[in-house]
């Protein structure tokens, strides 16, 4: 079949990767000058296969009205003027269950595994390099309270099958040495061994150059305007450069899938959430983190790519805006020399902010969408890159043999209805 995927990002080119194994002619249309240059290209690089965790959960609303007072937040909300913006958060609020959490947790886990799965035999296969390690997540908590609380949910990975430890201070510097000078402030961890860090922009490309050995067709600088269709089918992807007709068309524009998909009456709950993150060069690699480090006081990751110290995270919600206010770098900047201040070169961070994808209820839109030819890999949130080939799989497996190889029924945008 001839296909046309909308969007270059992680989750567009793993699709592409997939669809042109089973011998699929595809095209990829983004508006961007190459692979992976909006929310793919500085996320926190981190493969989170153990710790996949809806946003949403019974704790949140009280959290967030702390954080909304915090001086360094993880949350911030600002009003984008829409209505939409408010019936978001309200879906989101109604998640927050705990039969919403265990519900969304278990179908995420599902997600993750299942990728976790194809990322082992994709690197065994092609022997990518990708500033890849393997040393698992440091899950760190400054308070005491707190870590207790977490352990009563930690219960969860193991109906997955998923390992993790529970540390004490000490038992944190096993995993990562240069913590020594923090060691009395931790109240304690989690440490995840199946997870993993990489470069993420990287890895995407590399992916692209797999699919253009197969023959995808790669066309930048394409912005996607229209979505023609006849009835229950759509005949042509239009951008500003002329019609692209396909058999079948995939819709992986991440932030943006909702206001394209809009022109065809759909409307799905996928609102941008902000993340940043500073990337600073190592300036002592025995000051710096081994793998990856998740300070749960401020939601911010700390993760070792090669020669480079990446820092990212919290959640703003604001619409569509790529302001970078200095007040985020100085939170992430004083996270990173907390906890590693010997690690890096702070003069000059390299500072950029992402639009990430996100459902109500955390879980990814991966199925078909209301039209005979048009299916749907959106919504990821921060777990992009981490649930990537897993969903990309499910995705190809059902445009091409009509069923996946786990269960794709709450997965669809049907589960809105």
């Amino acid at each position: 079949m001839n296909i046309v995927i909308l969007g270059a990002g992680i989750a567009g080119v793993s699709t592409a990767y997939y669809l042109s194994g089973q011998g699929h002619q595809v095209t990829v249309l983004d508006r961007a000058q190459g692979v992976a240059e909006e929310t793919s290209f500085a996320n926190a690089g981190q493969l989170s296969f153990g710790y996949t965790t809806p946003w949403a959960a019974p704790n949140i609303p009280f959290k967030a009205l702390k954080w909304l007072f915090k001086e360094h937040s993880p949350l911030i909300i600002r009003p984008d003027g829409s209505l939409y913006q408010l019936r978001w958060l309200a879906k989101m609020l109604a998640n927050c269950t705990n039969a919403a959490y265990a519900r969304n947790q278990a179908r995420m886990m599902r997600l993750s595994e299942y990728s976790r799965a194809l990322f082992a035999g994709f690197e065994r296969d092609t022997g990518m390099d990708f500033e890849q390690r393997s040393l698992g997540t440091l899950h760190l908590f400054r308070d005491a309270a707190a870590f207790a609380k977490h352990q009563n949910q930690m219960g969860v990975l193991a109906q997955f099958n998923v390992p993790y430890t529970v540390l004490d201070a000490q038992g944190c510097l096993q995993h990562e040495p240069a913590l020594a000078h923090f060691a009395d402030r931790i109240a304690g961890a989690f440490h995840l061994p199946n997870d993993r860090t990489g470069n993420c922009r990287l890895f995407a490309q590399q992916l692209a150059d797999i699919c253009r050995q197969r023959g995808v067709n790669f066309r930048f600088g394409e912005t996607v305007t229209r979505l023609h269709a006849h009835g229950r089918t759509l005949r042509h992807a239009v951008t500003q450069h002329g019609e692209y007709p396909a058999d079948v068309f995939v819709c992986a524009l991440g932030s943006f899938s909702r206001p394209v998909l809009a022109q065809l009456g759909l409307d799905i709950p996928v609102y941008p959430v902000k993340g940043y993150s500073i990337t600073v060069p190592l300036a002592d690699e025995a000051a710096a983190p081994q793998s990856t480090v998740l300070d749960e006081t401020y939601k911010v990751a700390l993760t070792r790519l090669g020669g480079k110290m990446r820092v990212g995270g919290m959640a703003e919600l604001s619409g569509y805006s790529l302001a970078r206010p200095p007040v985020h770098r100085e939170t992430l900047t004083m996270v990173a020399k907390e906890l590693f201040p010997a690690a890096a070169d702070f003069a000059e961070p390299g500072y950029w902010t992402g639009l990430r994808p996100m459902t109500p209820d955390s879980t990814p839109i991966v199925g078909a969408a209301g039209f005979d030819n048009l299916f749907l890999n959106t919504g990821h949130g921060t777990l992009g890159w981490t649930m990537s080939l897993g969903c990309a799989k499910t995705l190809a497996d059902l445009i091409t043999h009509g069923k996946a190889e786990i269960e794709t029924a709450d997965l669809s945008p049907a589960r809105y209805r």
